[in-house]
């Protein structure tokens, strides 16, 4: 199991050059990957950018529509949604790339390190250096050794040969001897050689080889659990982000489920509702009778006495069967049918209420501030507060300016509509005793009601709601499945009716919504 068993460098190199070559091609995947991501955050968020554009105005009719919100709230939960893509691609750059292109290059620092050693000169140098002089040896004692037999032969032929001398004879066995010596000298040299080339194939191939290899192993196993550790990293860094990006989702399906088809209806209707009653039938006028077209209320003429003084209302009784021109908006609303006039400049009256008294409260904070310098100079100059007091107090006499013409012009409506209704229940301009008003035809009784002190009416009845009404627009009030409200008004064809809760709270809700039982 350990690569200390094995024999050959070269492969072992190959294996762990291309391991490392591994390692780079993976955090090049990442970073490509991490590229895509951020790519797709931003075309999300320039999608969502794209289509949520900012109104101007709150006051955009289609702003109150549940549908309109909810997208608002898809496009909000897909900016979140691109939020987390970026998060992925930066968690996998900062854990998968850098993390291992870090590693990566102290790994090839502690390859090339081992290499050095393998490749210094010293255990394989000296290895062949002993080998070398081991051969030498062994050739030597060979040629030495058939020295030795040669001369061991010419002087046993020597010994032999009667022609030879005793002297002959006498040297050539000393010349056999000395040769037998010396090749026993060159035998135990090569033995000696030998012995010690192997002592170092030893040491060499058992263990300076085998712990350089086993390094490489250990090295190279780690480097695989690194790489290991980051394809985990890989499908981890996407699942942590994943219970929030199902939030994103559950968002988005909450969106489509708070839309609410009945309720957008209704602020169609509220939005929209003129004030003006449908115009009753027109009556047959007889001429053969004599009688006076002008005192005809349902006559498609103008009506005469006070009904002149209601200007440029004239004549919108019948809308319906008008073109009717786009509107100049004026100052005073004048443009809009008369309960949305009347919201409007209530609405408006209040935003400068608000605003006066952010200017009152800015002119005491400024007295405050310059009695503190008059008191003590040290802190700064009174004369430097002189031109933002100029301001507040040239501001304030604005406001009141705006605030007084407001209310003039709520006061004029208060008493034409009281005129109108007075017209309407007297045709002949005197309001009598004897005569019974027909209340369909009281157009603008319920803005009368609006401008009177508000004093709490009797309950004619009571009600109880069929339907959720969460009751956010203008002069609405909410109300839970289930619950009862007192009836203070009846409906008076506009689909809306007027209730109170035990805590006098009052507000109207669509009649459609609840099941009512007057009093008797």
């Amino acid at each position: 199991s350990n690569w200390g068993t094995l024999d050959q460098y070269d492969i072992i190199e190959r294996h762990t050059q291309s391991g490392l070559e591994l390692v780079e091609k993976y955090v090049k995947f990442v970073k490509e990957r991490t590229e895509i991501e951020q790519n797709y955050a931003k075309q999300l968020r320039n999608l969502s950018k794209k289509f949520n554009i900012k109104r101007s105005s709150k006051d955009e009719p289609e702003c109150r529509f549940s549908s309109y919100q909810s997208f608002l709230d898809i496009l909000n939960e897909m900016n979140d949604y691109a939020g987390q893509r970026e998060l992925i691609a930066e968690n996998m750059m900062m854990n998968i790339c850098i993390d291992l292109t870090k590693y990566l290059q102290e790994l090839k620092q502690e390859r090339k390190t081992v290499s050095l050693i393998w490749r210094r000169p010293g255990a394989q140098q000296s290895l062949e250096s002993t080998y070398k002089q081991l051969d030498s040896s062994k050739k030597r004692f060979e040629r030495e050794w058939r020295e030795a037999e040669r001369a061991a032969q010419y002087a046993e032929k020597t010994d032999q040969d009667i022609n030879a001398t005793k002297a002959d004879v006498e040297k050539a066995k000393q010349q056999a001897h000395m040769r037998a010596h010396v090749a026993e000298e060159c035998k135990n040299d090569y033995a000696a050689q030998l012995q010690k080339y192997n002592k170092e194939q030893n040491q060499f191939y058992f263990n300076d080889m085998p712990l350089i290899f086993n390094k490489l192993q250990d090295l190279d196993e780690r480097r695989v659990r690194k790489l290991a550790q980051g394809y985990v990293l890989f499908s981890d860094t996407e699942k942590h982000v994943m219970p929030i990006i199902g939030k994103c989702l559950e968002g988005i399906t909450k969106a489509g489920t708070n839309v609410n088809e009945r309720n957008d209806s209704m602020v169609v209707i509220e939005q929209n509702k003129s004030g003006f009653e449908r115009p009753g039938d027109v009556e047959f006028e007889d001429y053969s009778q004599g009688i006076n077209r002008a005192s005809s209320d349902s006559s498609l003429g103008t009506p005469k006495g006070p009904m002149d003084l209601l200007g440029k209302n004239k004549g919108k009784n019948f809308w319906l069967f008008s073109k009717r021109s786009k509107p100049t908006v004026t100052e005073d609303f004048a443009h809009l049918p008369p309960e949305q006039r009347r919201k409007r400049l209530q609405q408006k009256l209040e935003e400068i209420c608000k605003e006066l008294q952010k200017e009152v409260d800015q002119s005491e904070a400024l007295g405050k501030m310059k009695d503190v310098y008059e008191k003590n100079p040290q802190m700064g100059d009174p004369a430097s507060l002189a031109s933002q007091i100029s301001q507040t107090s040239q501001n304030i006499e604005r406001l009141r300016g705006e605030v007084n013409k407001y209310e003039v012009i709520m006061t004029s409506i208060r008493r034409s509509f009281t005129i109108m209704r007075h017209y309407i229940m007297s045709p002949d301009g005197a309001h009598s005793d004897e005569s019974t008003p027909d209340p369909s035809q009281a157009i603008y009784a319920e803005f009368d009601d609006d401008f009177e002190d508000d004093e709490l009416a009797a309950p004619i009845g009571k009600c109880t709601a069929m339907y959720n009404f969460p009751g956010a627009s203008e002069g609405t009030i909410s109300m839970q499945e289930g619950e009862v409200l007192a009836v203070v008004e009846e409906d008076k064809g506009d689909g809306w009716t007027r209730v109170r809760r035990n805590n006098g709270d009052e507000g109207y809700i669509p009649t459609s919504y609840v099941t009512i039982t007057l009093n008797k």
